[in-house]
This record gives C-alpha cells, structure tokens and sequence, in this order.
C-alpha cells in the first residue's frame, strides 16, 4: 500500500510503499507558508487524500485551468505573455482534508481550496516554496507520482511542528 509524506521544511514529498521509502521528489509548497484558511494561499497541513486524478494520458506541459485541458501545451514564451498566471501543468492530483474543523469543512476544507499536487514548468525551481498552496513538482516527477498511487492514497502534509 501505498501512502506520500510532503515535509515542508525539507520541500520534498516522500512515497512510501509498505512503510520503505520507494522514491523522493524534489517539491515546491506554498510561497505564504503553512495554514488552512480558505484564500491563505498556504499549504494545508494534516491528514489528507488524493480525491480525485486529473489528466491521465495527457501531454507533458498540458496547461490546465478550472481542472480542464485548455488545449494549451506550455512554453516559457507563454509565460512571457502571461506573467501572472498560476501554471497548472501535466496532470493533478486534487487533495480532500481528513480532518473535520482542521483541514475539513467550513473555511479550512482542503478540496473545495483546490489544492492538488500537479506539475509546473520546468524551469521553475524546485525546494523553494514558491505555490499559491499546491505542491509543486517536475512535469515528469508529477506522471511518475500520478501512475504509481491510486485515488484515495493517504497524504501527510507536515511542517515539522505538526506530526499528525
């Protein structure tokens, strides 16, 4: 079974299968830090799920907004002309809190924030936080992820203060 522990601090995420480690990802989590707040744009912390996967079979660089394919395949010229945009990329794997009150519910629901682990363009740097609350990854690091754990995998968010 297979379950992903994302360290904050250390800006990875850790996938476990069994309880070894099978592979760790360099990662980038929110730019504000940690915390649940609806609109913090900081990484939730706690207990959570993958709830739903998003974009199996698509191109590496496939520009997502709203969770849909814009049609779009990104390239750094695109962020030329589009400074400002949050770039979702490759696939996502869109997170659910699974702790009622603390990253569940009310205004501290993870889901209905839109919080995922999805891809990014490449030459954004990686062990940096640098999100808008995501966890960030390589484009090829996010497919590996995405074709090894089902939806419904467990994910520990933790900032080295919170062990849950």
């Amino acid at each position: 079974m297979y379950r992903i522990e994302v360290d904050v601090p250390n800006q990875t995420l850790t996938l476990f299968l069994n309880e070894s480690v099978h592979k760790t990802f360099r990662i980038a989590t929110g730019k504000k830090g940690v915390g649940e707040k609806f609109g913090s744009e900081q990484t939730p912390r706690g207990r959570h799920i993958i709830r739903a996967k998003v974009g199996a079979g698509a191109a590496p660089n496939t520009v997502f907004v709203g969770r849909r394919p814009t049609g779009e395949i990104y390239t750094p010229s695109m962020r030329e002309l589009h400074p400002k945009r949050d770039w979702i990329l490759t696939r996502i794997m869109w997170l659910s809190g699974l702790e009622p009150g603390f990253n569940r519910l009310g205004d501290v629901d993870t889901m209905r924030r839109y919080v995922y682990i999805h891809g990014c363009p490449d030459e954004d740097e990686m062990g940096i936080p640098s999100s808008h609350g995501c966890v960030k990854m390589r484009n090829k690091d996010v497919i590996t992820l995405f074709d090894t754990v089902p939806a419904g995998t467990p994910v520990l968010i933790k900032d080295g203060e919170l062990v849950k």
